[in-house]
């Protein structure tokens, strides 16, 4: 744990200071820092405007950013016009929308993080050694729809709780394998892979779960500072999926959490009559919202800060082949 330093509310106050417990890891994870920089270096390279397909990250404030830079975001390849280059989100696409672009003569990079670009390269071979893929993840997620989107209709079936596991008919319970969206809640996720190993133990699946290492680390960091706060902020957007998964952990353990994406949504009611609050961001969101959301706090309470280390990361993923020339 870092040494706490204040930061006092303006004017002066005889208000109570307030602890603020902030996480760590939180905010931009390798995935997450690898495509807003394919964007910026598409933009460098080609000249804007370049187009991307779906929010390259969900985070309203990182897209308004890369707008200002000249991205045009669209979520239809009809949308973008011949002859200019577009990105695919980090969430990955189904394999039908390179190929309609390859078909077009479209200039496209493909900045899915490559641990769901992993996923999907998972699901093939399960697909090649005749195994029906059970997929647990949200649907209509750009990542589950990517993911499915991988094979034919019908290689795989989508779980998303328990639940939807006890209702599943195979058609032959002995050739199954299943793989998991990258950032489900690690609990939720490790009930229903055990449900699926109950109902078919010939199941086949990866050594761990395919949730990714940062949306683990957040989890965890959360668990460590939840049960010492009367009160969560998880800053992130309300499409994350990884974001929403925070508030989740932190009710669960009797918190109450509050999702905001900027220092504006912070009610000040929330302050009131609590000593510790937690605070901590999604992998889509950067840390200069951290200090955003902070400086709003500061303005209702005088209030020390302490963070709370649980895991350090140093994962750093490559850039694809065309764009490290331009990186450097």
């Amino acid at each position: 744990m870092n040494a706490p330093h204040p930061t006092p509310r303006p004017g002066g106050s005889e208000t109570a200071e307030l602890r603020v417990l902030i996480a760590a890891p939180r905010g931009f994870c390798a995935g997450v820092d690898r495509a807003i920089r394919i964007v910026e270096l598409a933009i460098e390279r080609y000249g804007a405007p370049v187009y991307v397909r779906h929010e390259i990250v969900h985070n309203r404030y990182v897209v308004d950013s890369l707008k200002a830079q000249g991205a045009i975001f669209v979520e239809s390849l009809d949308q973008v016009p011949d002859g200019v280059p577009v990105v695919f989100s980090a969430h990955g696409v189904p394999k039908a929308v390179p190929a309609k672009a390859e078909m077009r003569g479209l200039d496209y990079i493909d900045a899915t993080c490559p641990l769901v670009s992993k996923v999907h390269r998972q699901a093939e071979r399960a697909h090649e050694a005749g195994r029906h893929i059970i997929f647990i993840g949200h649907a209509g997620h750009p990542e589950v729809i990517g993911t499915l989107g991988q094979l034919s209709d019908g290689a795989m079936t989508l779980v998303e709780s328990v639940d939807d596991v006890a209702a599943l008919v195979p058609a032959d319970p002995d050739r199954l394998a299943f793989l998991t969206q990258t950032t489900l809640s690690v609990d939720d996720t490790r009930d229903i892979v055990a449900a699926l190993r109950h109902r078919f133990p010939a199941i086949t699946g990866p050594r761990g779960e395919d949730i990714c290492y940062a949306t683990s680390n957040r989890q965890d960091a959360v668990k460590a500072i939840a049960g010492d706060c009367d009160r969560m902020i998880v800053i992130g957007a309300p499409n994350s999926s990884n974001s929403l998964r925070l508030v989740e952990v932190a009710e669960r353990m009797g918190t109450p959490a509050h999702l905001v994406q900027r220092g504006s949504d912070v009610d000040p009611a929330w302050l009131a009559d609590i000593a510790t609050l937690g605070i901590t961001a999604g992998a889509s969101a950067p840390e200069t919202l951290v200090r955003e959301v902070i400086a709003a706090i500061a303005e209702s309470r005088p209030l020390v800060e302490e963070v709370v280390v649980t895991a350090e990361e140093n994962m750093v993923f490559k850039l694809p082949r065309g764009l490290e020339a331009t990186a450097n």
